[in-house]
């Protein structure tokens, strides 16, 4: 790896937005972080910019230091604001829910004023339900927190059951407070950061992003 390279990418990484676009949902892959990169650059291949970072960008992917670099930089969520806007659903989690969480959901669902379906949803495409979930950018748990959101939101053990969806369902509360109860732009915000939500007006062009808000959208709505 060349030093010039390594500038390159510290370069564009600092443009503004970027630090926003850490996804607290903890997707496994680099596609989030090489999609915004083309769309910082402007243009999606024949760019000499993009070919020269391709594949240090895989590099970086493969060896988890993207993850540490975007963790690393992330704000902290924004305040707290409860509000009872958006009225519970009635409960209807489905066979495939584990009975030991339905309870936990209809808790969080309650105190934070969410469906709790849309909790299911989420936790469902996050994490299939397995607590001991982690993926390869460093999100765990049920809700797939990152752990720089975690501490924002006062968490002490990621992997515990009741912390996590806890967390992060104030974290999609706080969400949809921020945008008025729109859920799409919640769960996009969820994904892949408020700051890339307010920076695009809307959903970011990012396909992992917008494939993410379909599927939990789709099974809320089912």
């Amino acid at each position: 790896m060349k030093l010039q390279d390594v500038k390159m990418l510290m370069d564009l990484q600092s443009l503004q937005g970027l630090t926003d676009s850490q996804n607290p949902a903890g997707q496994p892959d680099g596609n989030l972080f090489q999609e915004m990169l083309h769309a910082a650059i402007g243009q999606e291949g024949g760019n000499a910019i993009s070919q020269k970072l391709g594949g240090l960008v895989d590099m970086l992917a493969d060896k988890n230091i993207l993850g540490n670099l975007l963790e690393s930089s992330s704000a902290g969520p924004p305040p707290l604001s409860v509000s009872p806007a958006l009225p519970p659903a009635p409960l209807s989690l489905g066979k495939e829910t584990p009975a030991e969480f339905k309870e936990l959901i209809e808790k969080a669902a309650s105190l934070y004023h969410l469906p709790a379906k849309l909790i299911k949803s989420v936790i469902q495409h996050e994490s299939n339900f397995n607590p001991d979930a982690m993926s390869g950018a460093g999100a765990s748990g049920l809700m797939q927190l990152m752990p720089s959101t975690a501490r924002g939101l006062g968490v002490k053990n990621l992997l515990d059951p009741h912390e996590n969806v806890m967390a992060g369902s104030k974290y999609l509360r706080q969400m949809l407070d921020r945008y008025n109860e729109n859920i799409e732009l919640a769960l996009a915000a969820y994904n892949a950061g408020p700051g890339n939500v307010d920076k695009y007006g809307g959903i970011p062009p990012f396909k992992e992003t917008r494939n993410h808000v379909k599927k939990v959208m789709d099974t809320y709505h089912s």
